[in-house]
């Protein structure tokens, strides 16, 4: 196992590996023994964090959600693991009531049902997943700080929130005294840049925010399997990624393997290795259906990219 340096997520008194398990593919592309093999790869590897959320996967045919909750939660049980591993989960998408619900009431049923799935008392980081216009945000941070006192709860955190959001937020827990978001999980990497910098890079920087980026890779654009546009077509990759293949685009890739070949790394590793030189960026969620694609994702938490490297990936993808 690599002796990896953890990295402090915001000012919550939790420390993580600097690359985070995504459990989407739990119960979805990933069956029960595979996300066990791979859950155990992770940890096996020096790494103790793993990002899930009641929703998923209710996206896939014969789903209501909680799938991956649940794959989580019987492996956590069967390797009796509980506390050498941070549980992130996140609450508040559509469960079935027809819209994003960040309500005191669901909120309080919902971690019930998050910690039932887990087999667990407590929750590490318990994030906010989309906004929901229709609570007011301190309504949602005193049911927030509800659990947190209770115990179920050890920091909050939130995903997909603007940086006016996110201030607010703050202001309001600072003045009622509530705790506080610790960390935000953004849409970010050498693809997508405006999604995080700017006002809310800033924030996460001046407050000391965690920052837990989430299609890390873009959706498979900066794996560097994809050279051309011609290798999707006809793929279910094609409608994400064909707008991708602009000029930007193209030229990002092709930095991007050439600095790859430099460091004897993968297109991957390195993209991964950019975002954790990036200011206020504390874990890439990285995610993976083999055991062999973990292995090699994985290795991009101890490549160390030169100052010439990150400026050259910088201005390609400016």
């Amino acid at each position: 196992m690599t002796t990896l340096t953890k990295r402090p997520l915001g000012r919550s008194g939790l420390e993580i590996a600097p690359l985070v398990f995504g459990g989407n593919v739990f119960g979805w592309t990933a069956d029960e023994a595979t996300s066990f093999a791979l859950l155990d790869g992770f940890v096996e590897a020096g790494f103790d964090a793993v990002d899930t959320a009641d929703a998923y996967s209710r996206w896939v045919e014969g789903h209501s959600g909680g799938e991956s909750e649940l794959i989580i939660g019987k492996w956590l049980k069967a390797r009796g693991n509980r506390d050498a591993v941070k549980i992130l989960t996140k609450v508040g998408s559509d469960m079935g009531q027809g819209h994003n619900d960040l309500s005191p009431g669901w909120i309080e049923k919902a971690v019930e049902d998050s910690l039932r799935r887990l087999q667990t008392d407590y929750i590490d980081l318990y994030q906010t997943h989309w906004p929901d216009p229709k609570t007011p945000q301190d309504e949602t941070l005193r049911a927030l700080d509800r659990l947190v006192k209770a115990g179920k709860v050890r920091a909050i955190g939130t995903s997909n929130h603007s940086a006016e959001q996110v201030t607010e937020a703050l202001a309001i827990s600072e003045r009622e005294g509530l705790a506080a978001y610790q960390s935000i999980q953004p849409h970010y990497n050498l693809y997508s840049r405006n999604t995080f910098e700017g006002g809310l890079q800033d924030l996460a920087v001046e407050k000391g925010l965690g920052v837990i980026t989430y299609f890390s890779l873009e959706s498979g654009f900066l794996t560097g399997k994809y050279k051309t546009i011609d290798q999707i077509a006809g793929t279910k990759r094609e409608g994400m990624l064909k707008d991708k293949f602009d000029e930007r685009g193209v030229r990002i890739l092709a930095v991007l393997d050439a600095v790859a070949q430099r460091n004897e790394a993968t297109s991957a590793q390195v993209a991964l290795a950019w975002l954790l030189a990036q200011p206020g960026v504390t874990a890439p969620i990285v995610s993976a259906t083999t055991t062999e694609q973990l292995a090699d994702t994985l290795a991009a938490a101890t490549l160390e990219l030169s100052a010439e490297d990150v400026a050259q990936l910088t201005e390609a993808s400016a």
